[in-house]
């Protein structure tokens, strides 16, 4: 039994020992980890999700993984092919635009709905600081996401917080192919400190501004990079 399927096993356990509806517990588990493998990248366009052998690979049985995949299908994440399984979905300049958008607004409706405490200010300037000394791709993929789940962690609308993690997820795909470049992020961390600042002299409609201005700065970079490997 390898590492992967004694963790499932283990929810199987627990979900059957505490009373808990197991079938739901597992599916929760199989979407996280996929969704765990799109933001390390180890997901990629195109790539066939095949339930058969997901399910040999983790160990359980196919009605959770295919409750999972159908979620991550409602989400956009993924899509069905006829005879080949799921896949994730491919990209395109349309949908970039939608997510963003979408995205900007989301995140600027969840902070104008948040309070922010002195240890709040604290994690989000250290997490900014990690995000300007982070020295490759992927450390600074992370730390720029974590950032954003942090300026809307204190919204109580937890249907909001939801629908910005599975949009996300999708997005994760468009940065990690079309942003890159380390140097594209020093004008992401610009806009990072005047969130942080204007969120500290309890300024939430600059805050909200720079916020929408960050992510159409990204989409912009992104567009660029779509059109050009067109």
């Amino acid at each position: 039994m390898n590492g992967l399927q004694q963790k499932f096993t283990e929810i199987v356990y627990d979900s059957y020992f505490s009373g808990m509806q197991s079938t739901s517990n597992l599916r929760d588990e199989v979407r996280s980890h996929l969704l765990d493998q799109i933001r390390k990248g180890e997901l990629k366009i195109g790539k066939t999700i095949n339930l058969a052998a997901l399910a040999r690979k983790i160990g359980i049985s196919v009605t959770p993984i295919r409750e999972a995949l159908s979620q991550l299908e409602q989400a956009r994440i993924i899509e069905a092919i006829p005879n080949r399984g799921f896949i994730v979905t491919r990209l395109s300049q349309k949908e970039a635009r939608d997510l963003y958008g979408t995205i900007a607004q989301l995140e600027v409706m969840a902070l104008e709905n948040s309070s922010f405490d002195q240890e709040d200010l604290e994690k989000l300037e250290s997490k900014r600081l990690e995000l300007n000394q982070a020295d490759n791709f992927m450390d600074k993929l992370h730390a720029r996401f974590e950032f954003h789940k942090l300026l809307v962690h204190r919204c109580d609308n937890t249907v909001l917080l939801q629908i910005l993690d599975d949009l996300k997820a999708r997005l994760h795909f468009y940065e990690y192919g079309f942003a890159r470049d380390t140097g594209f992020y020093a004008n992401v961390d610009h806009q990072s400190v005047a969130i942080v600042e204007a969120i500290a002299e309890d300024n939430t409609p600059t805050a909200a501004l720079i916020l929408k201005m960050n992510w159409m700065s990204v989409l912009e970079y992104v567009e660029k990079r779509i059109l050009a490997t067109a």
